[in-house]
Formats: C-alpha cells, structure tokens, sequence
C-alpha cells in the first residue's frame, strides 16, 4: 500500500460523518485514503466521483509526529500524511431483536420487506437509514425539527436525494413522544397533531454514540489529529460532524481553497441573536401549513396587523431571513455577507375554496391569507433561496407579510354575468385562480367557469378534492386536470395546456366553445406555457415555441397589452 503514493489524509471510521470528510477533502484537491471496518451502501458512488483510494478491514494502531506531517501506522505499512481524521462508527448495531420490536440500533432483526421507523437527530440516524433501505426495508425517518446544520454535508444531501426519489419519507418536524405496542406491534404517537399516529413492523431510536477517539502517539501529532467523538485523546482537536473538513483545511491544508460558498456554522450566541432578528423582522404566523407532498405546500398566514383585504387574483409577499436553515444541501451564495439579510418573494393568494362550516370561502371573513407553494430544487448555478427554508416551518411559526397586497391580475374585466371564463394553469398557477372561481360563484356568475390545470403528476394536485365537489355543487362549473408524466393516466389526460386548445377539448368535454366575444381567458403559469409576444407597434413577435397567447390570437382573441384591455389576460408566476 505504501508504493501506491503519498496520501496527503487518513480518513478513518465506517460511517457517513467519516464518508463526508473524506469527500469534502477529496473534491477540495486532497489525496484522501479511507480506512473503513465495513463498506458504507454510499462509498461506490462517493469513490467513483473523487477518485477516492479505500481500504478494508485495516487496523489503524498508531501516529507519530513528523516534521511535515505524520507516520501512520495501518497494519504492517506506514503511510505519510498530512493529518489524520478518526470518525468511529456513531451506529450503534444490536445483535438481537429488541423488547417489542423497539431496538436501540440495526442488525437484531430482517428489515427485508418491513416497515422501519428510524427515530434519530444525527448522523448516525442517517446511517441507520441508508443500512435499512438498503437492505429492502420502507423506512420512515423521524427527525423531529433537527437543525441540518448539525449534520455532515453528505448526510445532508443524502436526505434530500432519499426524498426526491421518494425512497425515504421523512417526518422533518415530527417525533414519536410515545410508543406503545398495539395488537403485537410498535404504534408510534406523534407530538406532531399534523402527523397521525403511525404503527411499524420495527422502531429504531438512534441515540447519538460517540466514542472517545484512542489512538497511541497522537499526543506527538499534536495539532493533526482530528477526532468526531465525544472525547479526544492527548493531542488531538474535537471536531463536529459538519465541521471536519473545515477544521482540518484551516489548520493543515492552507494551501487549498475554501469552498466558494459555505453555509453559516450554528454557533454559541447565535441562537439569541436569531430569535432577536425573527422579533425585528417577522410580523405574522403561519397558522396552517399542509403538504400535499414533500414539495408541494397549501399554507396560510395570519398577519399581526389582522388586515387581509385583498381582491381575488392579488399577490403577498412572503419572506424568512438567511439565518433560517435549509431543507436541502445547497450553499447560498455570500451567506456570509448576507445572514442577517431578509428574503422575500411575491406570490398570488389562493382560497381554501370551502370554509370550515363547508360553504365557499368569504375573504372578507377570514384573518388569513392562504399561499400555494412548491418547493424549488437548485438547479445547476442556481440557487433557491426562500421555498428551501419555508419548507421547514410548521403551525405557530413566525414570518414576514409584507405591508402592501397588490396587482392587476383580478376579475374587473368580466362585467357580463353570463360570459364564459377560462382559467388556464401549469402547477401552482392555479392559485389565484382558486381564489377568482370562489369570488365568481359567491356573486352569482351565470355562465360557464372552466379552470384547466395542467402538472407532472397527480399528487401535484393539491386542490384535487375540493375542485370536484365544486363542480358536483355547481353545474356551469368544470374542472379540468392534466398530468403530463403520470404513467398509467389515460392518454387523452397527459396534455399539456396547448394541446386543450388545439383540440377543442372544452367544447367535446364540456360544450364550452373558445369564442372571442363572449369569453375571457386567465393565464398564469410558466412563461413557456403562456408565451407572451414581444411588440412591433401593433403587430405581435411570438416566441418560437407556441404558446397558449399565440393560439388564441388565430382565433381572434385580444391580449391585454398596456392601456388596451382585452379578453386574455396573464399573470406571469415565474
């Protein structure tokens, strides 16, 4: 092994804290060995991106100092290095089936086709996770509002992954507070109200396990050693998990570059000084937060001030600080410069449709404003800001409400109580609209009110329910939804918005014929979608991809445009 090169960092433990560290390092420039007990279900892919050199089932058995480094003594070879880092194993494993299927650890029992509740705040709980789901488990994750900033970097992206592909549920505000055994089983109740109660084959509650690194010679190393544990020994420096490769950049590889965007560490202190910045800046509460699913949010907020006077169709502002943390693994860009900078962003006003009491919705009665809010994933350079750390609120949070609701984007042209309108929308576009069908039906509107919807998937229609009954209450009013990637819709649904049009779908689905003169058509949605033209005088320039602007001006429809006021109108959601 000792031909192979300098290693310029020994990275030693199994788990995803070591994992992490050596990642970090290795895409910063270092050479990095791992020397791990067992292999982690991640090291293939962690490998192949880095290049990353392992060794199995290899004792480390001691460190000396050196001039320039340190001599480590793996086995029978000695390998120079720059530092070293000791990241024990945090799983704890049982050998055993624990008291009613409630185990303090993996390994006592067969997760192969069961259903797992892993409770845990820490990497280890991630690597219980990872083991379980593996080894064909379906594993719920209950973090219970842990900090990300506590966790390593891949442990952070790794949940985020595990989401996203739907392999993992993760319970990120939810705990169990008891669990009891129901009819053979562990049932686990949730301090959560929104959560219910759950009943698993297995719960796994990963305490956290932190050994004391023990390494001989550390102590004429000193200053290059670095332990993830709860004590170090002679000459070493503690460090935590999201912290490792920092630490050990700063103090021995200074010659690399620090990462060009790092999020902010928690640190003593800050926690006053957040809870000071939320006073300053926050003047309302979020007062109901639903997820549809992981990604896609109905929430409403209840401003201090208790004024929500708004007309359908308007838009809010909402904003969180950069001090809140992320949902997902992604750095912002100078979040240094920024920590103590608001974020904040428009977005339209949708309606709960139905109130409590199951009649249509009045604003005017209501002390909150209801938002349809999808969470946006980084993409490439681009870097969400505010859905990522909105996703980690829950009831009784505070946020910001901005002072003024405001735009144009509203019912005033439709002034003939028996017109046809035309709701068209991609994703949670159809906000506003949910707002303006409830404000049409409540005054009595007489004539044909048709909201089309078009998204990826089913589970991506959040108002779904509430549409249909809609439609089975009022008979001038239909509800369209189209799913473009839904694998066993039938055919005739996986449209996209142009193809309605196209197709005179309406008029064959509900006899509502696109005519010009007695139809107003709402658009809000992606740009694309829309596809606004740009102006030559009076003469329209339409992008090269047709858009739903396009095919109704063929068939004499009039774009709001300036001070002229036509009978298709947009809101531009992106």
């Amino acid at each position: 092994m000792s031909g192979q090169g300098l290693h310029r960092l020994v990275v030693v433990g199994d788990g995803i804290t070591a994992l992490s560290a050596a990642l970090e390092a290795a895409e910063a420039g270092a050479d990095v060995l791992l020397v791990a007990e067992t292999e982690h279900p991640l090291v293939g892919d962690v490998a192949a991106h880095t290049g990353l050199v392992v060794e199995y089932g290899r004792q480390v058995a001691r460190v000396e100092g050196t001039a320039e480094g340190v001599v480590v003594d793996i086995g029978e070879d000695r390998i120079e290095a720059r530092g070293i880092v000791l990241a024990p194993s945090r799983l704890p494993r049982t050998t055993g089936p624990g008291e009613g299927n409630v185990h303090d650890g993996v390994g006592g029992f067969d997760p192969w086709d069961t259903d797992v509740l892993v409770v845990g705040d820490d990497d280890a709980a991630i690597d219980a996770v990872l083991r379980l789901e593996a080894d064909g488990a379906r594993v719920v994750l209950a973090l219970g509002g842990t900090p990300l900033s506590r966790l390593s970097r891949l442990s952070r992206r790794t949940l985020f992954r595990l989401e996203a592909e739907r392999r993992v549920t993760i319970l990120w505000r939810s705990k169990p507070d008891a669990i009891e055994q129901v009819g053979g089983h562990p049932m686990a109740f949730f301090d959560d109200r929104r959560t219910p109660d759950l009943q698993f084959d297995h719960v796994v509650v990963v305490r956290p396990f932190l050994a004391r690194c023990d390494l001989t010679g550390s102590g004429s190393a000193e200053g290059r050693v670095f332990c993830v544990g709860a004590e170090a020994g002679p000459g070493m420096v503690l460090v935590e998990p999201a912290e490792v490769w920092a630490g050990v950049r700063e103090a021995i590889f200074p010659e690399l570059e620090a990462p060009t965007v790092r999020p902010r560490v928690w640190r003593p202190g800050d926690r006053e000084q957040i809870e000071e910045l939320r006073r300053r800046h926050y003047n309302a509460t979020i007062t109901y937060f639903d997820r549809a699913h992981s990604d896609l949010w109905v929430l409403r907020v209840r401003p201090d001030h208790g004024d929500t006077a708004h007309q359908a169709g308007q838009y809010a502002s909402l904003g969180l600080g950069y001090w809140e943390p992320r949902i997902d693994t992604a750095e912002d860009p100078r979040l240094g410069e920024r920590w103590d900078k608001m974020i904040r962003r428009s977005y339209s006003i949708s309606s709960p449709i139905f109130d409590e009491h199951r009649y249509l919705a009045d604003p005017h009665r209501s002390d909150e404003l209801e938002f349809y809010i999808v969470l946006v994933p980084p993409s490439g350079e681009r870097i969400p800001v505010l859905t990522p750390r909105l996703a980690l609120k829950r009831p009784g949070d505070r946020i910001y409400l901005g002072p003024k609701i405001a735009g144009r984007y509203v019912l005033d042209p439709v002034v003939d109580p028996w017109s046809q309108v035309v709701f068209l929308a991609s994703g949670t576009g159809e906000a506003p609209h949910n707002a303006m069908i409830v404000e049409l039906l409540r005054k009595g509107h007489l004539g044909p009110i048709v909201s089309v919807v078009s998204v990826r998937y089913r589970a991506d229609l959040g108002y779904l329910d509430r549409h249909r009954e809609l439609e089975e209450r009022y008979l001038q009013y239909h509800y369209l939804p189209l799913t473009t990637r839904e694998p066993d819709a039938d055919e005739e649904d996986r449209l996209h918005i142009q193809d309605v049009i196209e197709r005179d779908l309406l008029a064959t689905r509900f006899g509502v014929e696109l005519d010009p003169d007695r139809t107003h058509v709402f658009l809000c949605g992606n740009p694309k979608m829309i596809g606004l033209p740009t102006w030559n005088g009076d003469r329209p320039r339409f992008p090269e991809a047709t858009g739903v602007c396009e095919l109704l001006v063929e068939r004499g429809f009039r774009l709001d445009r300036r001070a002229v006021r036509g009978n298709v109108h947009y809101e531009e959601y992106w």
